[in-house]
């Protein structure tokens, strides 16, 4: 019986990678000091997997491509919005959608902390918080952009958007073409987090390689 046991113990642990058992030894630490509570915890993961993250994010940016009157009032107030949807509970106190044009496009920085709006882009990636991209990103953007692979036309302005604790922003990028007539579920596979940030641009072809 014991044996049993341990054989399924190696089976589950050769399954995850070296953060995660990381990940899993911290947790048990944590429960059995009294620090967390597992059942909470647990409740904090299955939110952002399922409740909070990019995910809700794109879905908004899909609505906003296919409803125009859900796109003006997008872009008038952020939050209310979102929050009429009903896909999260609660929104950051000023969120504001900057939308990108063939003109304009904007990319989102903090250059304090790491200001971001994880109620609908989930955890900020590690390049957002590092002081490379929040120095460089206000300076030199169009060299940033560069290094995410986005080449713009010389005559396309960028404008860098400032995070704060009290403001933060979520950038509507364009709607790629070739996607008429696509439904909303379709348009949001293509809308990454990066996306959303100004540091990505949604293809089609992207919507082929997911």
């Amino acid at each position: 019986m014991a044996h049993d046991h341990h054989h399924d113990h190696d089976h589950e642990s050769s399954e995850l990678s070296p953060l995660q058992l990381r990940v899993r030894a911290l947790e048990t630490v944590l429960a059995e000091k009294g620090y967390v509570e597992p059942a909470a915890l647990d409740k904090i993961i299955e939110a952002y997997e399922t409740r909070i993250g990019p995910h809700i994010g794109a879905r908004v940016v899909a609505k906003a491509w296919t409803d125009p009157g859900f796109k003006q009032a997008f872009i008038a107030d952020a939050t209310k919005a979102i929050l009429s949807l009903g896909i999260v509970q609660k929104v950051g106190d000023h969120l504001i959608a900057v939308e990108n044009t063939p003109a304009t496009h904007n990319i989102v920085v903090c250059t304090l902390c790491s200001c971001y709006p994880w109620d609908v882009l989930g955890l900020p990636p590690v390049w957002y918080k590092s002081s490379a991209y929040r120095s460089r990103a206000v300076k030199e953007p169009r060299a940033v952009l560069s290094d995410f692979g986005v080449t713009l036309p010389a005559e396309t302005r960028i404008r860098v958007w400032d995070s704060t604790a009290e403001t933060r922003f979520i950038v509507l990028p364009m709607r790629p073409a070739g996607t008429e007539g696509w439904s909303e579920e379709k348009l949001a596979a293509i809308v990454t987090r990066d996306s959303m940030v100004g540091t990505g641009i949604p293809t089609a072809a992207q919507e082929a390689s997911a």
